[in-house]
């Protein structure tokens, strides 16, 4: 899982450390993590737009795309052409072609 270095406000801080404290959370990570699963939950135009600025600078596939936006293949694709962005039609290296096997899988 790769890491990210975020800079947070002290009374963001404050209640995130009270809240790992009061057991809300088991630690900081597992309450970042939260908080934007939920953001994401809750904004499903935000995961769009956030697996269409992956998928145009050719970051993810269409199967990784779909997943991280919350849609299945057809929709996301039907997405990207209303957006304008030209549709990569196979996976460009072994890598890639393992990724869309994997984000087939967990759409099941």
């Amino acid at each position: 899982m790769p890491r990210t270095t975020a800079t947070i406000p002290d009374d963001l801080t404050d209640l995130m450390e009270g809240a790992v404290k009061a057991g809300i959370f088991e630690n900081k990570s597992d309450a970042i993590r939260h908080v934007l699963r939920e953001y994401f939950d809750e904004h499903q135009n935000a995961r769009i737009a956030a697996a269409v600025s992956l998928y145009e600078e050719e970051q993810i596939t269409l199967g990784t795309a779909a997943r991280l936006a919350g849609v299945n293949r057809f929709e996301m694709r039907d997405i990207l052409r209303e957006e304008g962005i030209e549709l990569r039609l196979g996976p460009k290296d072994m890598a890639a072609a393992r990724d869309e096997i994997d984000a087939a899988r967990d759409l099941e």
